[in-house]
């Protein structure tokens, strides 16, 4: 995993976490980036800070501030939520299933949305298959089936 500072056009700054520096560049180009404070696409690398070993037994913490208002965490979830039904297949109830078949590589691993109950997350969870359940992404009435 690979950590960056990131910039927008207009001077907000942020860390981005990626795969690879590969994965960075692949999202940056492909338009996935932007900025969590004003939503602009236009994003670019920080060059690095030096590290200096200064013999400090405590490490410095720092704190991570939000300056996040109502209107821009609406923003976001909006964002998430067609971020999530663009990129996702909605394998509905079949979802315990369907995730149980790209683990065991049955069928082409794929990004999958769908329900199951608690019981059903905790089973596919045990089995080592990696879930997020999520609540309800309050999908616009236009983008259902």
């Amino acid at each position: 995993m690979i950590v960056y500072d990131l910039s927008c056009d207009n001077q907000h700054t942020f860390e981005g976490w990626f795969a690879s520096a590969d994965a960075f560049q692949g999202q940056r180009t492909g338009g996935l980036l932007s900025c969590p404070i004003c939503a602009s696409a236009v994003i670019e690398r920080l060059p690095p800070a030096p590290y200096v070993n200064t013999g400090a037994r405590e490490a410095k913490v720092r704190e991570t501030v939000s300056a996040l208002t109502p209107a821009l965490m609406e923003q976001l979830r909006r964002r998430f939520v067609e971020y999530v039904l663009e990129h996702s297949e909605d394998v509905g109830q079949r979802f315990p299933e369907e995730a149980r078949r790209i683990f065991q590589q049955a069928v082409p691993e794929r990004a999958i949305r769908g329900q199951a109950s608690p019981q059903e997350v905790a089973e596919l969870r045990e089995e080592g298959i990696d879930v997020l359940a999520l609540p309800d992404l309050g999908v616009p009435p236009e983008r259902t089936h």
